[in-house]
């Protein structure tokens, strides 16, 4: 049990720096209630729990080959500025105040979590981060604790997701339609700067490949 409660508070702590997943729930939350911010963030840990499996199952190696990693810069890239630009074109669309239905379907915030999270940035950040933990705890006659420290992880990531999604969802009580559509613009840039990154990532490994 100390073993599980250890590893859930790490699994908040890893949940905890703002990145791309953290902004796209934030803005759903907002604009469609707490539901809609949790499918993102549910679409995310979709990916997280992948990796964990891919961890568990010896797969990791091969995310880190460079001709893996490579194309998912790209990939990552354009997804995240097509989210950002749906974030900012749609700013002043899709909002739900509280008491209203929102109309914005689940399945669309769970997407877009999904495809933020499918970036060599994550991959990158959970093998590095915490998959050495994982693997140096995975031992094939005693899968136990392994799986232990896995579900300690993916619960102190919900537990975290909750957490930012409840004051999220009491924010939005208290603020009005034109904030919101302001922070889902503000999102939409942050999202896009994030994609800046990835291309230049992209860019660089190519150009180290090449000499």
């Amino acid at each position: 049990m100390f073993l599980f409660l250890t590893y859930v508070a790490a699994g908040i702590a890893i949940a905890m720096p703002v990145g791309a997943i953290t902004i796209e729930m934030t803005k759903q939350g907002l604009k469609n209630g707490f539901f809609h911010g949790w499918a993102v963030g549910l679409g995310g840990m979709t990916i997280d729990f992948v990796l964990i499996a891919a961890l568990y199952f010896g797969l990791a190696s091969i995310l880190q080959l460079s001709f893996v990693q490579i194309p998912m810069w790209f990939i990552g890239a354009v997804f995240l500025v097509l989210i950002g630009y749906e974030s900012i074109k749609n700013a002043d669309k899709d909002i739900t105040l509280p008491g209203e239905k929102p109309v914005k379907s689940i399945f669309s915030s769970y997407r877009n979590g999904f495809l933020v999270a499918v970036s060599p940035g994550n991959i990158v950040f959970w093998l590095s981060v915490f998959g050495a933990v994982l693997s140096n705890t995975y031992d094939s006659n005693d899968a136990g604790n392994f799986l232990i420290i896995a579900s300690g992880i993916l619960t102190g990531i919900l537990l975290h997701d909750i957490g930012l999604l409840t004051i999220t969802t009491l924010t939005r009580k208290v603020i009005n339609r034109s904030i919101i559509k302001w922070f889902s613009i503000t999102a939409g840039i942050v999202l896009i700067s994030f994609s800046v990154y990835f291309l230049y990532e992209f860019i660089m490994s190519i150009i180290r490949i090449i000499q």
